[in-house]
């Protein structure tokens, strides 16, 4: 079978993981601080005898884009808009630290302070436990505030700190299964000072139009690809038959 059949299909291959990922970062247009993810393939040249041209598409370590989306304005009292390189640190299922920019905080019925999917948000000391209140605030430094339940509204006691850390370098992070970032390797820096702004959200990073012509332009990649296995297939067939009359 002619060797050009396997380069066609590796590339047929990335061209349809490359699809997922688009139709993914599509699905994502309007999820609270989501990061588009980026496509990555390599080419891998295929050792032993034949063409030295025939190089195949194998799936590479793909990142993600760490642009701040749109902020926008909600008067949420526990919404947060996160500065940009700040990310907010959240336990996820299976008790490790993970970040996230998603700053639509949630209270659940036992007082714990967790994001819209559940995750509970760390503090300085582990998961913030919000106590029975009158009125919450939370600071641009991630600092929470409370008039606690019965006293006066110039009664503020401060209950914890969310833990906010400082990712700089584009990969600090790496992208989990469960769409949580990680650190990729040395523990990240604390975000000192001003490091996000209260009763507002971060939108997603998705470039919608820019999104839909890649995907365009990776559907011609696939048909491209395809029409050469079709090729492929038929020289084989006529080697085949040159054979069999030989």
């Amino acid at each position: 079978m002619d060797k050009s059949l396997y380069v066609a299909m590796s590339g047929a291959s990335a061209s349809l993981r490359a699809q997922a990922t688009v139709a993914h970062n599509l699905a994502n247009a309007n999820t609270v601080g989501f990061k588009a993810a980026h496509v990555a393939t390599e080419a891998f040249r295929i050792p032993g005898e034949g063409l030295p041209s025939r190089v195949a598409a194998v799936p590479a370590q793909a990142g993600f884009d760490a642009r701040a989306g749109a902020v926008m304005t909600t008067g949420g009292a526990l919404d947060v808009a996160l500065h940009e390189n700040v990310w907010l640190a959240v336990q996820d299922r299976a008790g490790g630290v993970a970040y996230t920019r998603a700053g639509e905080l949630r209270l659940s019925p036992n007082g714990m302070l967790t994001t819209v999917h559940g995750h509970p948000v760390l503090g300085e000391n582990g998961p913030i436990t919000v106590p029975p209140h009158e009125r919450l605030t939370i600071g641009n430094d991630g600092t929470l505030s409370i008039q606690p339940q019965g006293q006066g509204a110039d009664t503020l006691a401060v209950i914890g700190r969310m833990q906010l850390v400082r990712a700089e370098a584009p990969n600090a992070l790496v992208r989990g299964e469960d769409g949580l970032m990680r650190a990729a390797g040395e523990p990240l820096p604390p975000a000192a000072g001003s490091a996000l702004t209260p009763g507002a959200l971060e939108g997603s990073n998705v470039d919608t139009a820019g999104m839909l012509v890649q995907m365009i332009q990776l559907s011609r990649q696939f048909e491209m690809q395809v029409k050469l296995l079709k090729a492929g297939e038929d020289n084989a067939r006529a080697s085949t038959s040159l054979m069999r009359m030989g």
